[in-house]
């Protein structure tokens, strides 16, 4: 079956018979943007391989533009599917991780109050294995802007902070037989073109004219200690 039919059937409430079967049908009013396909790859060039994924650990790659970064995360547990909200109060269920547990999943790495995203300079907001908050759990996605956090195993829900909605998730494929991890949507609240109206003259330095060039076959996974010169710690 193709992403295409694969979305129909999810909408229509069909058991879904890919890869990913164990999926739960996607609710009647989520949308799930399709862009391209990207296979995920390492430094060297070669597929990122699922069982290669250090657990807990930050890692970044772009989609489904240039200048767009991406989390992915190995979260060493099942992130089950979520019913989750928007800040106009549109619903969505998020369909839970992939992998052989079901545990990696994938969000854009724009937080969804200030638009904070990590830069090679710099990044304020990142997946934290401890150092959270008083009062909120670790292994959370945190952002020292607003301290707005996020939970990545629950589609990342809001749990704090003046955030008014989750991290757009970008929806993955694992190929169960060569292991390897492809990109082809985003399902969730969008900020792309917020994002770009805001940093327009700052993405024009980092990247460059192709900031707003979708990414297409691949995307280079990097971990976010080398992604990043300072991923500071609040």
């Amino acid at each position: 079956m193709d992403r295409r039919g694969f979305i129909e059937t999810c909408t229509a409430g069909a058991a879904c018979a890919t890869s990913v079967a164990t999926w739960p049908a996607f609710a009647a009013d989520a949308r799930p943007k399709s862009y391209s396909r990207v296979l995920l790859i390492d430094e060297l060039g070669d597929p990122m391989r699922a069982s290669k994924l250090r657990p807990l650990s930050n890692y970044v790659f772009h989609y489904p533009f240039e200048a767009t970064p991406v989390f992915l995360l190995q979260l060493e547990k099942p992130a089950l599917p979520q019913a989750l909200s928007l800040r106009n109060n549109d619903s969505y269920t998020w369909p839970g991780g992939v992998g052989a547990q079901r545990s990696i999943v994938a969000y854009s790495a724009i937080c969804a109050h200030k638009l904070v995203y990590p830069t090679r300079d710099i990044s304020f907001i990142s997946f934290r294995k401890t150092r959270a908050r008083s009062g909120v759990q670790d292994h959370l996605i945190h952002c020292c802007a607003d301290h707005s956090q996020y939970d990545p195993a629950k589609g990342a829900e809001v749990l704090s902070g003046p955030a008014p909605q989750p991290l757009c998730a970008v929806l993955l494929e694992h190929n169960a037989k060569t292991d390897t991890l492809t990109a082809w949507g985003t399902l969730g609240g969008e900020l792309f073109d917020d994002f770009f109206r805001k940093y327009e003259a700052k993405l024009s330095l980092e990247v460059g004219p192709k900031a707003r060039n979708a990414v297409t076959g691949q995307a280079v996974v990097r971990e976010l200690e080398k992604f990043c010169r300072n991923p500071v710690q609040c």
